[in-house]
């Protein structure tokens, strides 16, 4: 399959404002495709950022069939880009995808568009500190269609966006509530996707904790209600001793985050003890006590490494290493950004260098307009 481009002349959109508040600006361009059931993929293209036009009946807005998921392009001190691990969200996508009955997409071909479309909007990818250019790919079903059932056509798309940190405060300790009655997800259901329903339906709470004066909301087990599974949308580690990182295991309801693999990979190498365990919230309160447990961190890719200062369960606030960024987290997210920005060596090979739109393959055609 080949992609035609149709690219502005020059950047029509205004540049991007010095302090970058997470996904509220997109660059000029985005990728495109669409599916039908009998004629697979077709009409690859990348054109200008448009918005789209779907019937009132269009699955996806009925029954959420949708997936997503979320990378970043990283600027080097020498102007470069890199991308981190972009293999792994090609294929997590996939994964996505086959859970919600929605057709795959060719994992090579889906990075090379992405490169394709980072490479022309490359100005966008911000060189502040601790900023990055955000990209969003996703499916939606578009087939109007009100019958319960999978539809038969589709729009993949990609769309990007400079992003400075997730959160304002920086890497300083987030509080976090403890959700007490709600739950995320079960063994057997879609947690361990990217699709949208699963943080839609975590608003409820997480409004709640932020009347309460909460940063994030702590998920706990659907059936037990006790064993830690995420932190908003991000995997959450606990620190033992200052030397032992521990996570919770994947249990079929947890997100396998690429920076929580990354992280497992990366600690053993800088001297810490790693482990995969189900842990039990009402334990790990009282280690928190005990002053056994002495630091908390959630990891994504969009805030990457995220202190945790405070737990609080039924109004009880447990304080985690006097409410300060710890040393391993903070070790952690040095050394990981510090791959990812190119400023530290890459002995596990995550990072792919951006190919420039000249560079692209020869099926690539470029129309100017």
């Amino acid at each position: 399959m080949s992609i035609t481009i149709h690219a502005l002349a020059e950047n029509k959109r205004g540049s991007f404002p010095e302090n970058i508040r997470f996904g509220t600006v997109f660059s000029d361009h985005m990728f495109t495709q669409v599916y039908d059931e009998g004629s697979g993929w077709r009409d690859a293209r990348i054109g200008p950022y448009r918005k789209f036009s779907l019937d009132p009946a269009a699955a996806v807005l009925h029954y959420g069939q949708e997936v997503f998921e979320g990378l970043k392009a990283y600027r080097r001190a020498d102007g470069g880009i890199n991308l981190f691990r972009p293999d792994q969200n090609m294929r997590r996508f996939n994964d996505s995808a086959t859970r919600m009955m929605m057709p795959q997409v060719d994992e090579a071909f889906h990075l090379e568009s992405l490169n394709t479309l980072v490479g022309l909007d490359q100005a966008w990818v911000p060189d502040q500190e601790g900023s990055s250019l955000y990209i969003r790919p996703a499916m939606i079903a578009t087939s109007p269609k009100l019958g319960l059932g999978a539809a038969d056509s589709y729009l993949h798309f990609i769309i990007t966006g400079p992003a400075g940190p997730y959160f304002e405060q920086g890497f300083n300790p987030v509080s976090v509530y403890i959700a007490d009655r709600h739950r995320r997800a079960v063994v057997g259901g879609v947690g361990e996707v990217k699709t949208g329903g699963n943080y839609a339906a975590s608003l409820l709470v997480s409004e709640e904790a932020a009347r309460k004066g909460f940063t994030q909301v702590l998920w706990l087990d659907a059936v037990e209600g006790r064993f830690v599974e995420e932190v908003g949308a991000m995997n959450i580690c606990f620190v033992y001793g200052g030397s032992k990182i521990v996570t919770p295991s994947l249990s079929g309801s947890i997100l396998p985050g690429i920076t929580r693999d990354s992280l497992l990979q990366l600690a053993p190498v800088l001297g810490y003890e790693v482990g995969e365990e189900r842990l039990d919230i009402h334990r790990l309160l009282a280690d928190i006590e005990a002053g056994e447990v002495t630091e908390v961190f959630g990891c994504g890719t969009a805030a990457v490494i995220s202190p945790v200062g405070q737990l609080a369960l039924h109004d009880r606030v447990h304080e985690i290493n006097n409410n300060l960024p710890g040393p391993v987290a903070k070790r952690l997210f040095d050394e990981l950004t510090g791959i990812q920005y190119g400023l530290r060596d890459d002995p596990f090979g995550w990072v792919t260098p951006l190919s420039s739109v000249a560079d692209c393959p020869a099926p690539l055609r470029s129309q100017t307009g």
